[in-house]
């Protein structure tokens, strides 16, 4: 378990102070993937290299599996460091070394022999799916395939701990879906801790059970990426989910009659039959898209719609149960302010 406790982070500069983290709490079960969210500037890279102690923090602690971080000296944090390892946006490979040897470099520095390095290394060669790439270089392949090398070698010392700092944000939707399917098995099999840093809901969406919200170095929100997704409560949260801002205000000037819903799509299974026109065929009730930010993940559908009903509630109640029937779909009553 990786308990967080009132971790406060300030850099000095000539002129002022920084507060990049102010006071954050976080416990990280063991064998979850957690994610860390929020836009530029929020804290979260400050904050995953407090996790190592990369950076010390000004304040607070970080304590994993009993062990307080920061309480240790030099030498006993390199070895707990061995336990807790770290991929980049950058992949960090080392571009004169072949792929073998990037994967047994960290094998090399705690003095683990080469015969036994290059197994180990070939090995995970195979669990990344490249093992016709131990010979080639980083420039020889491509960003997906580096990321694959980089993960290889944060495996090299069997570590508990998986830190992933926006390591998908350089590649492409594809290979970004790929990378995160292999963080996913890697996490199955392995059962290691994945912390997963990002400004994209996207991944948070596909990958995390868990996801903490960093605005200003403060944790706004947090708890299941499914709670977050269909109920956003901080304003940060709601613009992470709802990213095009949702509607126009204009258009959400409540008409005499109407009432308004929040349909929410959170993995819905998606289907040939559009559910709005559905409604209207199998209950009479039409309704109005005021706005719509959506988007399908293989087969699945995730995003919201605002939808407008005139009539009595009733009606209203009628096509909320009507939707919430749909698995994976789940519905809000709101009002004119819509965010």
């Amino acid at each position: 378990m990786i308990e967080i406790k009132n971790l406060t982070k300030t850099f000095v500069g000539a002129d002022n102070e920084v507060e990049a983290l102010k006071n954050v709490n976080l416990t990280i079960e063991d064998g979850s993937i957690y994610g860390i969210i929020g836009m530029s500037g929020a804290g979260k890279s400050t904050l995953v290299r407090c996790i190592n102690m990369l950076e010390r923090p000004t304040e607070g602690s970080v304590i994993i599996d009993g062990v307080d971080m920061g309480a240790l000296k030099e030498s006993e944090l390199r070895a707990k460091r061995k336990e807790v390892t770290m991929i980049f946006q950058s992949f960090n490979l080392l571009m004169q070394r072949t792929c073998l040897k990037n994967i047994c470099f960290p094998l090399e520095l705690i003095g683990v022999k080469k015969a036994e390095a290059e197994k180990r290394a070939m090995e995970l060669l195979e669990t990344v799916g490249l093992p016709d790439k131990a010979n080639a270089y980083p420039a020889q392949l491509s960003g997906g395939q580096q990321q694959r090398i980089a993960i290889a070698r944060a495996l090299a010392t069997n570590p508990k701990v998986l830190l992933c700092d926006e390591a998908t944000s350089a590649l492409d939707p594809k290979t970004t879906h790929q990378i995160l399917e292999l963080i996913k098995d890697i996490n199955k099999e392995f059962g290691i801790t994945c912390i997963v840093i990002t400004h994209q809901m996207s991944v948070v969406e596909e990958i995390c059970d868990r996801v903490a919200i960093l605005e200003n170095g403060e944790v706004v929100e947090e708890g299941e990426v499914a709670d977050i997704f269909s109920h956003p409560k901080s304003s940060a949260a709601r613009h992470l989910v709802y990213p095009d801002g949702g509607v126009n205000p204009d258009i959400l000037a409540l008409r005499e009659g109407e009432q308004r819903i929040r349909v929410v799509f959170n993995g819905a299974v998606a289907t040939e039959r559009p559910l709005i026109a559905q409604l209207a065929k199998d209950l009479g009730i039409e309704a109005s898209i005021l706005g719509a930010s959506t988007k399908s993940i293989g087969e699945r559908a995730y995003g919201n719609m605002i939808l407008g009903i005139m009539g009595p509630r009733s009606e209203m109640l009628r096509a909320k149960e009507y939707l919430e029937s749909v698995a994976d779909v789940i519905v809000e009553e709101v009002d004119g302010d819509v965010e």
